[in-house]
């Protein structure tokens, strides 16, 4: 099962992304991908084994971003691959069945690309401009994601990602993406993945959302 809410490691050193990843495990989060740009891949490798450590006793799934070995070397759930880290179908052959494997995309040839190569996900970004990612593909923004959503017509779970906050939520659940990943906005504020996870996992989508615009109206 694919969670409608992914929460992106960040920080400035190894100890500040597991601080994170404690804190966000303690709020809720029931989805974590550790992303480490620009460390060594042996600090990488470290930080990844307590994050499984701090994963496992949450129950939480653990998603390495980029390092596919590393995601077999301490049995995370899973590895999200960007656009160049390795074929999705070499890197099936090299983890297994169980592992959940997910892809980077940033237009609608890149989704068919990665369906093609039976990823279980698609993380399409950017929704909007964000300083977390260098080399940021150009802003899709909602009326993007419509178009890409029914263009596509997939059984493959398309994830939201770039810049996106609470207030984004029913812009863009409207579009019919399946769900959202979000860093920045989580990273200063760890109450609201209560929040993200109510509005996301409701019973009934569209009457949260309804539920949550009539609020706003109301103000």
């Amino acid at each position: 099962m694919i969670s409608k809410l992914q929460y992106i490691t960040q920080g400035a050193t190894a100890e500040q992304h597991l601080e994170y990843v404690q804190a966000a495990c303690s709020a809720g989060a029931d989805w974590i991908q550790l992303r480490m740009k620009n460390f060594d891949e042996a600090i990488v490798l470290k930080t990844a084994e307590r994050a499984r450590e701090i994963t496992m006793h949450f129950q939480t799934r653990l998603i390495i971003n980029d390092y596919y070995k590393i995601a077999k070397t301490v049995n995370a759930d899973g590895v999200h691959l960007g656009k160049n880290d390795g074929c999705p179908l070499e890197v099936r052959d090299y983890l297994g069945k169980w592992f959940t494997i997910g892809g980077t995309a940033n237009t609608l040839e890149d989704c068919k690309n990665l369906i093609s190569k039976n990823v279980d996900y698609i993380g399409l970004g950017p929704f909007r401009f964000t300083t977390t990612k260098s080399n940021l593909g150009p802003v899709i923004g909602a009326s993007g994601y419509k178009i890409i959503v029914e263009a596509l017509q997939t059984e493959t779970p398309l994830i939201a990602v770039g810049g996106i906050t609470y207030n984004d939520l029913p812009e863009l659940i409207n579009t019919g993406i399946y769900g959202v990943a979000v860093s920045t906005s989580i990273s200063k504020d760890f109450n609201t993945i209560s929040a993200f996870n109510k509005i996301l996992n409701g019973p009934s989508t569209q009457e949260q959302v309804y539920k949550m615009d009539k609020t706003d109206d109301d103000e």
